[in-house]
């Protein structure tokens, strides 16, 4: 997609005041400690299992079959790409650079057989388009067709720069067989992987062999971000081929045969002198997680490349996660049958003792007890997970905790996650079956056919409460970075400064909060002024960030049941930086189903860019709101489509996949179409972007539920904004639910 001189520059639709390829690629490979600096999207996410069975427990960072990156960031040898897969999961950051060529490449492998990248490439001193240096941004989609195996090789369909201008857009078929080398007097002689394939594009521009129909010719006065749909497989296509010879475990030597003539950078450009089809290359690890490169190309220029990888199933540390104390066994009633006595139930003194008991176990454990409802043959514990991703965790702790204090004579444990005071699942098990399986080599399996799910009741009237948890007030005051990118004059922009947060809680559901920021320095006001012909409802962001001091939000909230798998929520007051009204919403979600459906209705105005009390400056006011239906499609793949009414009065819908993970881990996109037509939108045609969240602890190998996370778009434009609401309901609620307590049933034990 190119990166023509627009005015507004892609740029975080909700700001991460840590965030972005360079400060994670950083984290990734240093081990760095980070703390929660999510604006908007902060504690929970919504974590799932790994697809496939639930999830076992984390291991530390470990690569070993994961393959080496090409200068595209995904799979491959040098230039060409291979027909090889990363492992599930993983996150690639690739950084490379040639003949005044850069590309700036995040790949994630969002399921076995499929990954994406986004791109961002430059093309210094090009004189191209009206640029000095110019840049462009890209998205690529490989499927694996074929894994390997011992007599066939994997084969790989990729699309590069699928949608936009097609600067460097090619359509390829790779396979890749790998052969373990016989060992020399030497010793072991290592791996060799021969690569071969087809390409079409700019992967077919050089030595083709045939073609199939015309294909359209690259256009760099398109505004792109468009699917390029009717060029794909189209035009002549050409071979590609290499090797890629690893002696050891640190070393690899690479050679190919590139089928790109680069004929845009040597006739359009003029940047690279391409005297050669063969490229070589030398690469080394230099730890698990870092592979840096150099190359000879195209007879003339001198490469280098570094590849940066990680898996959220694999933390960079251990996890450290205390123990869990063990459940504690009831004696037979034949052997003491007055411990199994029910005469304390007529006692209304025990209900309290037992809570504090509970509170003076579990509170140190990162779990806060709300409400214990006792009688003499069931118990149920209303708590809030403070520490641990995922819930399953908590629920394994509140159980313990019940077998620890509850009298013999209780046999059934109710426990009940609580989210800002709403009841969001009850889970239900024998006392008996957690004391007989808790050591059983099948205990996972086993819990997940004893422990029963469903909707929890009303609170009852004689569940008493932790009467310290209300009325309380919270503050932080902590660092905030928000950074903007793709800016033609300035790609990298940020700004940085303190913000300080305060909540107060006068009841179970009831929320009052409210931020205040202050600049330090930055230069996000430096960003281009807006030429939207909509209503500017996000692209005059560099004006709203040209004053210091800000009130960033402030409202009140009240969340509560409704009824029988409702969910409801009611927000009023400054909801973020550009909006402030009134926004309601309705989820229906079943603790049993993969589905939910919701609707949100809003009225809001647009606050003057101050930041402060004032909505005149704009005089523009505007009723939104969506209808929204999720689906979890298996473990860890959750589907959203939001269709409505959006802040520039535009109506269409956002459809976003989401792949999540137990701890926390969440990496999706998402696009939004409208009735804006591409002309009036803009650069990049519509909305659309990727987003990821990334839990503290899965850095820092302590655990908690605090996160950092943003979603980054290519562009900010004003067709297909939604409204930013803090505590939408969904991602509250879905991580203690069957789906995604099933998922993660191992972690019930630790």
């Amino acid at each position: 997609m190119s990166s023509r001189r627009q005015p507004d520059q892609g740029r975080f639709t909700r700001i991460g005041r840590i965030g972005g390829l360079a400060v994670m690629a950083g984290m990734i490979a240093t081990g760095a400690r980070a703390q929660d600096h999510s604006a908007y999207v902060t504690g929970p996410v919504d974590p799932l299992a790994l697809p496939g069975t639930p999830e076992a427990a984390p291991t530390i960072a470990r690569y070993p079959d994961a393959p080496t990156l090409n200068f595209y960031g995904a799979a491959g040898l040098i230039d060409m790409p291979s027909g090889e897969a990363a492992p599930d999961g993983q996150i690639n950051a690739g950084v490379s650079w040639f003949g005044g060529i850069g590309r700036y490449t995040l790949t994630f492998q969002g399921l076995p057989w499929v990954s994406a990248s986004f791109r961002y490439n430059s093309f210094a001193n090009a004189n191209f388009a009206g640029f000095d240096t110019y840049y462009d941004r890209s998205f690529d989609l490989r499927f694996r067709l074929l894994k390997e195996s011992t007599y066939l090789p994997a084969v790989t369909l990729g699309l590069q720069d699928f949608v936009g201008t097609g600067i460097s857009a090619g359509e390829y078929i790779a396979a890749t067989k790998t052969f373990d080398l016989p060992p020399s007097r030497l010793g072991s002689t290592g791996t060799l992987k021969v690569t071969g394939g087809l390409g079409w594009g700019r992967l077919g521009s050089y030595g083709s062999i045939s073609g199939y129909g015309d294909r359209p010719s690259y256009n760099p006065n398109s505004t792109g971000g468009e699917l390029a749909w009717d060029q794909w497989f189209r035009g002549p296509f050409a071979p590609f081929a290499g090797l890629e010879w690893r002696p050891n475990d640190k070393l690899g030597f690479k050679v190919e045969y590139s089928s790109d003539a680069y004929v845009t950078e040597v006739q359009d450009m003029g940047i690279l002198d391409r005297r050669s089809p063969v490229n070589f290359g030398v690469e080394y690890k230099v730890n698990d997680a870092i592979r840096i490169g150099g190359y000879y190309l195209y007879g003339s220029e001198v490469g280098f490349n570094i590849q940066i990888q990680a898996n959220p199933k694999n933390p960079p540390l251990p996890p450290a996660v205390p123990a869990p104390q063990p459940v504690l066994v009831r004696p037979s009633p034949q052997s003491d049958p007055g411990a199994w006595s029910t005469a304390w139930a007529d006692s209304s003194t025990v209900a309290p003792v037992l809570r504090d008991n509970l509170i003076g176990v579990l509170d140190p454990q990162g779990i806060t007890v709300e409400t214990v409802t006792v009688s003499a043959h069931s118990a149920e514990v209303r708590y809030r997970n403070r520490r641990y991703w995922p819930q399953a965790n908590g629920v394994g702790r509140v159980a313990r905790a019940m077998a620890q204090v509850m009298p013999n004579s209780v046999e059934t444990f109710h426990i009940v996650p609580q989210s800002e005071g709403m009841a969001v699942s009850r889970v239900t098990l024998r006392r008996s079956d957690l004391e007989v399986m808790e050591y059983d080599v099948e205990a996972t399996s086993a819990m997940a056919g004893l422990v029963g799910y469903s909707d929890p009741p009303p609170l009852s009237p004689t569940a008493v409460s932790n009467e310290a948890l209300f009325p309380r007030f919270s503050y932080s005051l902590q660092p905030y970075f928000e950074p903007s990118y793709f800016d033609p004059d300035k790609p990298i922009r940020i700004d940085v400064g303190a913000e300080l947060n305060g909540t107060y809680r006068p009841a179970p559901g009831w929320i009052a909060s409210g931020a205040l920021r202050y600049k330090l320095f930055g230069d996000l006001d430096g960003g281009r002024p807006s030429n939207s012909v909509l209503p500017h409802v996000r692209s005059d962001w560099a004006e709203y960030a040209q004053h210091d001091f800000t009130m960033r939000n402030l409202y009140v909230a009240k969340q509560w049941r409704p009824g029988q798998n409702l969910y409801a929520r009611a927000t009023l007051g400054y909801l973020e930086q550009m909006f402030g009204g009134v926004s309601t919403e309705l989820l229906w979600k079943p603790v049993n189903s993969p589905l939910g459906l919701g609707i949100e209705a809003n009225y809001v105005a647009q606050r003057d860019q101050d930041q402060w009390f004032g909505f005149g400056q704009y005089d523009y006011r505007v009723a939104t709101g969506h209808a929204s239906a999720y689906y979890e499609f298996g473990p860890g793949l959750i589907g959203q489509v939001d269709a409505g009414r959006y802040l520039a009065g535009d109506w269409g819908a956002t459809v976003s996949l989401d792949r999540t993970f137990a701890n926390g881990w969440s990496v999706g996109a998402f696009f939004t179409l409208t009735n804006v037509s591409s002309e009036d939108f803009g650069e990049g045609s519509f909305d659309k972007g990727i987003r990821f969240s990334m839990p503290v602890n899965w850095i820092l190998g302590q655990p908690s539920r605090q996160t950092v996370g943003t979603t980054i778009t290519p562009i900010t434009r004003d067709g297909g904004q939604r409204l930013i609401v803090p505590g939408r309901l969904y991602p509250q609620i879905r991580d203690a639910h069957r789906k995604a307590l099933d998922d993660a049933s191992v972690r019930f034990w630790q």
